[in-house]
Parts: structure tokens; sequence; C-alpha cells
């Protein structure tokens, strides 16, 4: 899930298209409102096609001051650094969660604002996977490593979904992030292909 305060979902879109590192890039077409299993049947038959190239999907939507895109397919591996995305005065969030992988893959969080990765840390709050606590600029880090500290984390007696529940709740409240869950679990959204451009 990437969400955005200063762009809109098409601006989104292309960005994100833009960080794939494959030669001659990826742009994002259109292919209408799709819910979360007719997306997925899209992407399916694309993937079906290795001529195609497409491998990415995105499913796009505004809320607010935010809009928001929910990324499906082999995205992990594809995506480039995201801090160009939030050029120009973006503020961009990334909730990296990789439910596929064979290997205990903590969520990961990361905040960009003007081409800079202001703070970066796995929601189980330990040294897993490479770095402990909150990571980036100490303005923003420190001050959100502060509010999950305060809350008790990291404490590796609780169980790992209450963790990531709390810090869940402490990021939304820290960054003021707010989605609707019923449109992007269950309803029609606008959706993309990323295709070789």
């Amino acid at each position: 899930m990437v969400l955005a305060r200063g762009l809109s979902h098409e601006e989104l879109a292309g960005r994100l298209a833009s960080t794939v590192e494959f030669a001659g890039g990826y742009t994002a077409v259109p292919v209408g409102e799709h819910t979360n299993s007719s997306f997925t049947q899209v992407l399916d038959d694309a993937l079906a096609d290795p001529f195609a190239g497409i491998d990415i999907g995105l499913r796009l939507g505004c809320s607010g001051a935010w809009v928001y895109a929910v990324a499906y397919g082999c995205w992990p591996g594809e995506f480039g650094p995201l801090e160009a995305v939030s050029r120009d005065g973006a503020h961009v969030f990334l909730l990296e969660y990789e439910e596929e992988n064979g290997k205990p893959v903590p969520p990961q969080f990361e905040y960009f604002h003007d081409d800079r990765l202001l703070s970066a840390f796995n929601l189980h709050l330990n040294s897993s996977w490479g770095y402990e606590g909150v990571q980036g600029d100490p303005a923003t880090a420190d001050r959100l490593q502060e509010r999950l500290t305060a809350a008790g984390l990291p404490d590796p007696g609780r169980k790992r979904r209450e963790v990531h529940l709390t810090t869940l709740r402490i990021v939304q409240d820290f960054f003021g992030l707010s989605l609707p869950r019923d449109p992007i679990v269950n309803g029609p959204l606008p959706a993309v292909l990323l295709e070789p451009a």
C-alpha cells in the first residue's frame, strides 16, 4: 500500500511506474474500475502472456487529502527506491506486506518527503531484517521512536499481531493517516497495469 498527499492518483501511478527498474521504463495503463477479485483475474490474465512484460498492477483511490495505491503482482522486487516519488513536496508512505514470501518477512513502513527517506522500520520492531528501531531523519524518526517506546515497544514478550496493531495505531496517529477499509477491500477502484513503455 502506498499513500500520498500532494499528488493525484494518476500522478502517483505514473511516479510508481517510473521507479520500475527495467530498460525503457514502464508506464501506467488504465484498465477500468475493478474490485480486488476482478483485478486479480485481470492481472492473472496479463501474467499468462510471457511476452506482455506485465507483472505489476495497481488499484487506486482517494480519501480526503490522501491518494493511495494498492499494489498487486511482483512489485516488491520491481519498484526501485521511492524517494523520487516524493519529489516536489509530496508526502509518500509505503506499508509493505509480503504475504506470499515463504520467509517470515515483517511488514515494513517507510515515509518519504521531498526526495528524502524520513523514517523506516519493520512493524515487529526487531533486528530480524537488518535494522532495529526507527531509522531515518532524526527530526522525524526519533520522535516516532519515542512514541513507540512510550507504548512499551519493542516487547519480545508480546504477540506479533499485538505489536503489529499497536505499531499501526501509533503510525496512524503520528502521521494522521486514515483509509476507508470497505472501498479498498470490497469496492471497485480505478486500476492500472504497469506495462513496458
